[in-house]
């Protein structure tokens, strides 16, 4: 049977790719966004807010994925409440909750206790997305009862990078490829994502991805 999947802030770059790439792959995928209009691949589509879904609205999918994404500091805080809210209507519920996180968090150290985003490079434009993104990672650590995935891209992570259809399936940590790169695009962090959907086992933990 074809994985029903649902997506929501559908309009977002990354959630357009992972729609894209479901569909491609015979998924049935239902599209939920603020605009009137289906901009996504998607076979279906709801206009709704995240914090107007309930229950009802994701109860039989295989899974969610939470492409929310926000850059100023008013809409920062938007990370945590849409993530909690996914929480609260997903509770003990048989659906997966993948979340579209950040690379911030990914740890530099073999004994975890340094991140990306405290390196002396890491961009300060960068840094209050970066903390908005982990303490959804940090609270997301807490719920058991929600079988989650935290599915962090690569440091360089490229919006119009193309679709090489390979990459590396990391943990916790920083992974670099074989030309010490830390790099993905949208289009290939959709394929992994797709992928974990698909067949991962990764429930109630975080991954990451860097092209091969």
């Amino acid at each position: 049977m074809n994985k029903k999947i649902a997506v929501v802030a559908a309009g977002g770059r990354v959630s357009r790719k992972v729609i894209s790439e479901a569909v491609r792959r015979g998924f049935d995928v239902t599209a939920f966004g603020r605009k009137a209009e289906n901009m996504t691949d998607a076979q279906h589509y709801v206009q709704k807010d995240i914090l107007d879904l309930t229950a009802a609205d994701l109860a039989g999918f295989d899974a969610v994925v939470d492409g929310f994404g926000a850059w100023t500091p008013e809409t920062l805080p938007g990370y945590m409440t849409t993530t909690e809210h996914l929480c609260q209507i997903l509770s003990g519920s048989p659906v997966r909750l993948l979340i579209v996180g950040g690379a911030g968090s990914l740890f530099t150290n073999k004994e975890h206790t340094t991140v990306l985003a405290e390196a002396p490079d890491f961009p300060d434009e960068f840094k209050p997305l970066a903390a908005a993104a982990a303490e959804v990672l940090k609270a997301m650590r807490q719920h058991d009862d929600v079988k989650w995935t935290y599915v962090s891209p690569a440091a360089d992570f490229q919006a119009d990078g193309e679709r090489t259809g390979k990459y590396i399936l990391g943990g916790e940590e920083l992974t670099l490829n074989s030309r010490n790169e830390s790099i993905i695009s949208y289009a290939d962090y959709a394929i992994a994502m797709v992928d974990e959907i698909e067949k991962g086992h990764h429930i109630n933990q975080r991954i990451s991805v860097v092209r091969a």
